[in-house]
């Protein structure tokens, strides 16, 4: 569990800061995916390169 300091009464950046800690960590999307309970070998591969072809597209837009 992380903790972040709350300085001169911003709230509102330490709640940003609490999402972008929470978001480097995966935090959030280990939670789903325990929730969605057991998937088949084949449906995660099939998922896992869904994932990375996005992510693949996503890094191109971005560094081109």
């Amino acid at each position: 569990m992380s903790k972040v300091i709350v300085r001169n009464g911003n709230v509102e950046g330490a709640l940003r800061t609490v999402k972008q800690r929470n978001a480097k960590d995966g935090l959030l999307k280990a939670v789903r995916e325990r929730q969605e309970g057991y998937m088949k070998p084949g449906v995660k591969r099939r998922k896992a390169k869904k994932e990375a072809i996005k992510n693949a597209r996503r890094n191109n837009r971005k560094y081109n």
